[in-house]
C-alpha cells in the first residue's frame, strides 16, 4: 500500500512465553512436547480417552461418524470410549485459556478477533436448548438461519501474511444470552490472562450500543464494523445555561453523505488489491444508548472499482478506546478479521467439529473445548513438521493450517502420548433386568426475544 496524500482451576503452567520463530528446531520440538504434557493435565477426569480422541481427530483426514475416530491408531481404547470421554470428561477452561495465552508473545500489541457461528442440529430433538441461528444459504431469497446452537469464539491472529487464527475460547451461547454479551465476556475473561493492552477486530453485529457499554470497563481497543443503516450522533452543544444539558449533537448517519460533518482528516492511498481508495476520519460520534462512550469512525471509499461486478460499497469502521495507530495502518487492520471465517472452515472441514451428534449441550461444549487445543497444536508443529503434499498439490513453503495438519502424523509418532494405556475393565453388565426403558425427552426450539439495538 502507498500512501500518496494526507491533511489533517489449578494446574500449575511451566510453559515459557517465547515465540516459535525465535526458536531452535529442539527447541519448538520440546516447547511443542511440554505443552501436550501441560494440556493433558487440565483435561481433568477422563483425560486419557480425551487426549486420544484428540490425537485421532489431527490423524483421521476423514470421517464418516463420530464413532470412526476409535478406529484410528493412536486410540487404544474401544469405540465407546469415544463417547465415555465427552460424558466423563472435564477440561479445566480456564487453566487451557492460560496455556494460551503464555504462548503469545509479549512483544508488540496482540491482535484479536471475534465472532460467532452456528452448529446445525435440525433434527436433534432431544438436545437441549436449540435456538435459532444465522447461517448462510446459497438459495438465494432464503432466510439465512438454522436451527441449532450458537458459539462464540475469541482468537489470536499471529501474523498477517497467512491465514491463521489461535483460538483461546470457544464456547456456546445459551439461550439465556445472546452473541453481544457472550463476546464482551470471552473477551473480558481473555485480558485477565494478558500482559498488554490488545486490540479486538469485531463484524457488524457487535457495532452497536449494548456491546460498547458491556466492554466499556475492559483495557482493550476495539476495531468495530458499522453497518450503513445505524445512527450515530456528534457532540453535544455547548450548555445554554438552563434545562437539561444535551446529550447528543447532529445526527450522523452512514447512509446519508447529507448528514456527514467535514472530515478531521482525508487520506489517498493506493491499495495493492483495491486500488485508490479515500479514508476520511470522523471524530467523537457516539450511540445513543451510549453517550459517555464516544468514538472515532473512518469511511473507506474504493475511487475506482471497474471491473467487479457490482459497485461495492462504502465500509465504515470504528475505533474505540485509547489512541488509534495512523490511519494508514489502522484500516487494513481491521481486514484481518476475516481469518476468523477460515478457521471456522477449519474446524467444520478438518477438525470434524459439526461431525458428532451429541445428546446433551455439556457433551457439545466439550467437544469443542478441542478445537482450539487442536489448533494450537497444529500452529506449533508447523515449523518443524515436513511438508508432504499429496500428487495434485503443489509444495508449499509458509503451510497453511490444512497442510500443515497433513503433515503431523510423523511428529506425533516422535513425541508420543502422555495418555496412560487402556485398562481392561471386563464386560459391562448391561441393562438390569425389570428397569423401564423411556423414550428421551423432546425440547422445543427455543426462540429469542428480538431486541432492538441502537
Amino acid at each position: 500500500m502507498t500512501k500518496v496524500s494526507s491533511n489533517s482451576s489449578q494446574v500449575k503452567l511451566n510453559q515459557e512465553a517465547l515465540p516459535l520463530s525465535g526458536l531452535s528446531w529442539e527447541g519448538q520440538y520440546d516447547k511443542l512436547m511440554g505443552f501436550r504434557q501441560t494440556a493433558y493435565e487440565a483435561l481433568g477426569t477422563g483425560r486419557d480417552a480425551f487426549f486420544e480422541l484428540g490425537d485421532a481427530v489431527l490423524l483421521t483426514p476423514s470421517a464418516d461418524s463420530f464413532a470412526e475416530l476409535s478406529l484410528s491408531p493412536v486410540f487404544r481404547r474401544q469405540w465407546s470410549s469415544v463417547y465415555e470421554a465427552l460424558q466423563d470428561g472435564r477440561p479445566d477452561r480456564e487453566a487451557l485459556l492460560r496455556l494460551y495465552a503464555l504462548q503469545i508473545p509479549t512483544t508488540g500489541r496482540p491482535v484479536f478477533v471475534g465472532d460467532h457461528t452456528a452448529w446445525p442440529r435440525l433434527s436433534a430433538r432431544t438436545l437441549r436448548d436449540r435456538t435459532i441461528e444465522h447461517h448462510p444459504t446459497k438459495i438465494w431469497g432464503n432466510k439465512p438461519i438454522t436451527i441449532g446452537q450458537g458459539y462464540s469464539t475469541v482468537a489470536f491472529l499471529p501474523d498477517t501474511a497467512q491465514n491463521w487464527t489461535l483460538p483461546l475460547l470457544h464456547e456456546r451461547i445459551e439461550s439465556t444470552t445472546d452473541p453481544i454479551q457472550k463476546g464482551a465476556d470471552q473477551l473480558r475473561r481473555v485480558r485477565a490472562v494478558l500482559q498488554i493492552r490488545p486490540i479486538s477486530l469485531w463484524d457488524s453485529e457487535y457495532g452497536c450500543a449494548p456491546f460498547v457499554k458491556a466492554t466499556a470497563d475492559i483495557d482493550a481497543d476495539k476495531v468495530v464494523r458499522i453497518r450503513p443503516n445505524r445512527c450515530l450522533w456528534g457532540c453535544p452543544p455547548p450548555y445554554r445555561g438552563w434545562g437539561r444539558p444535551a446529550q447528543h449533537g447532529a445526527k450522523f448517519k452512514p447512509s446519508d453523505p447529507q448528514t456527514w460533518p467535514e472530515p478531521a482528516q482525508t487520506l489517498h492511498v493506493i491499495d495493492e488489491k483495491l486500488g485508490p481508495v479515500v479514508v476520511q476520519l470522523f471524530e467523537n460520534l457516539h450511540f445513543r444508548e451510549a453517550p459517555k462512550q464516544p468514538f472515532l469512525l473512518i469511511r473507506i471509499h474504493r475511487v475506482d472499482a471497474k471491473g467487479t461486478r457490482r459497485e461495492p460499497k462504502d465500509l465504515f469502521i470504528a475505533w474505540i478506546g485509547e489512541t488509534p495507530p495512523p490511519l494508514e495502518d489502522w484500516w487494513p487492520l481491521y481486514l484481518r478479521r476475516f481469518a476468523i471465517e477460515c478457521w471456522y472452515h477449519f474446524a467444520k472441514s478438518r477438525l470434524h467439529w459439526t461431525l458428532p451428534r451429541l445428546k446433551t449441550p455439556e457433551q457439545c461444549q466439550r467437544w469443542s473445548d478441542l478445537m482450539p487445543l487442536l489448533t494450537w497444536q497444529v500452529w506449533m508443529a508447523k515449523s518443524i513438521v515436513t511438508d508432504c503434499p499429496l500428487p495434485w498439490q503443489k509444495p508449499q513453503t509458509k503451510l497453511t493450517p490444512k497442510r500443515a495438519i497433513q503433515s503431523i502424523g510423523g511428529i506425533l509418532t516422535q513425541i508420543g502420548t502422555p495418555a496412560r494405556m487402556p485398562k481392561p475393565r471386563g464386560k459391562s453388565p448391561g441393562w438390569p433386568k425389570g428397569w423401564p426403558r423411556t423414550k428421551a425427552p423432546r425440547y422445543e426450539v427455543v426462540k429469542k426475544s428480538k431486541k432492538r439495538q441502537t
